[in-house]
């Protein structure tokens, strides 16, 4: 009898080894919040625009409007753009600089009454004339002087050709698809160019605060032309604050514009293009459908808050009975577009990458949830709500 006990508590206690040194399953997370976020309200009433080639942009939200953005169309004096990134890449200016003396010569002089008598896009010059680099930048922006778009080429690279090429040579460093320069002011009708790329080039020009606050310059005076005007009269309406018209009978209205607003307080840029508007008037029919996009896309923005600090996440569960939530650590908002729908993935880190979660102190992380956007991805830590301790020596005991 005593053997037999003897054997039994052998037994007994051989069962409470394996039961106390067998590993306990891991807690489970499962996913709960749901994969896609809708934004209220619906997608933005823009005016249609007919077949004009139209695109519409905000850095971090992406487009929000488009109608033939990759159709390559002419550019007209659009191009200047382009030629004022070359001459800014090559001979530099800080805001404040007006840079070096710029002399108009004889061969430049001598056409300018032809041109305007032909109603060219030019201003008086004569030679001898001295211009600031800074000056000649704002002759060729602001009244769209075709004479000073050839003067300052000339000044920078020798001759057209060789700044037409260095022209073409930006393009393909800005990765501008659908573009490509016949010459330098854009009136050959071979200088083309995509809406899409002139959003993305818009964003470049406006990123110089030499060329940004050259566009955004309703006139200027100069040594000899005087007070000239710029052709950009939305400047100031809904926010447009530049950048560059273009036009000719054949051509039509073009324009590319940026504009800025407060929206919930915070700066918001928007960039678009509007290119070969045609009817009676082409030019302000093209500035009036900026606009009207601009103003479309501002009513169209809002930041909000896509998840709470507190939002439940996961749902962790574990076979001795204990539970919690993984919550977000902290609120995830953004700019966002109404009628949007913004997609969510979880990622698991920490104690439960690997599924051996056994036990969790509160705010310990548990996971990432990415928001995804259009143009950007917004991570929002997931914390544990509160503490898991581990099975308890009964449950242990206990389990089968």
């Amino acid at each position: 009898m005593v053997a037999a006990l003897g054997v039994a508590v052998v037994v007994v206690a051989a069962f409470v080894a394996v039961q106390l040194l067998r590993g306990a399953p891991p807690a489970q997370a499962a996913v709960v919040m749901p994969k896609t976020i809708a934004i209220k309200g619906g997608p933005p009433a823009f005016t249609s625009v007919n077949d004009i080639a139209t695109d519409v942009y905000t850095p971090g939200v992406g487009t929000l409007y488009s109608v033939n953005a990759d159709a390559e169309v002419p550019l007209a004096s659009v191009a200047k753009l382009i030629a004022a990134l070359v001459i800014l890449h090559d001979h530099p200016l800080q805001e404040g600089q007006v840079g070096p003396e710029i002399t108009v010569t004889s061969a430049l002089a001598s056409q300018y009454p032809a041109q305007a008598a032909n109603k060219d896009s030019v201003i008086k010059v004569k030679a001898g004339e001295q211009l600031s680099e800074l000056e000649a930048l704002e002759a060729m922006l602001i009244p769209s002087a075709d004479n000073i778009a050839q003067l300052l080429a000339t000044w920078n690279s020798g001759s057209l050709n060789a700044f037409v090429s260095a022209m073409n040579s930006e393009v393909s460093t800005l990765g501008l698809r659908h573009t490509h320069l016949a010459d330098v002011s854009g009136l050959d009708p071979a200088s083309v160019g995509s809406a899409a790329d002139m959003v993305r080039l818009a964003e470049d020009v406006m990123a110089n605060p030499v060329l940004a606050q050259i566009v955004a310059m309703p006139q200027v005076s100069l040594p000899l032309a005087g007070t000239v005007f710029n052709y950009d009269y939305a400047l100031g309406r809904d926010g447009i604050d530049g950048i560059k018209t273009g036009s000719t009978p054949q051509v039509g209205g073009n324009f590319v514009f940026s504009a800025t607003r407060s929206v919930d307080g915070q700066k918001v840029e928007l960039y678009g293009a509007v290119l070969g508007e045609r009817g009676a008037t082409p030019l302000p029919s093209a500035l009036d459908a900026a606009e009207n996009l601009a103003a479309s896309a501002f009513a169209s923005l809002s930041r909000v808050t896509l998840l709470p600090r507190g939002a439940e996440v996961l749902r962790v569960s574990a076979p001795w009975g204990e539970t919690t939530e993984g919550v977000t650590a902290t609120p995830a908002k953004a700019l966002v577009c109404s009628g949007e729908k913004v997609s969510a993935s979880v990622t698991f880190s920490g104690v439960d990458a690997q599924g051996r979660l056994r036990s969790l102190r509160r705010g310990e992380q548990l996971a990432v949830v990415s928001l995804h956007l259009p143009n950007k991805t917004v991570k929002v830590p997931v914390d544990a709500s509160s503490s898991i301790s581990g099975p308890s020596m009964s449950w242990k005991l206990g389990r089968l």
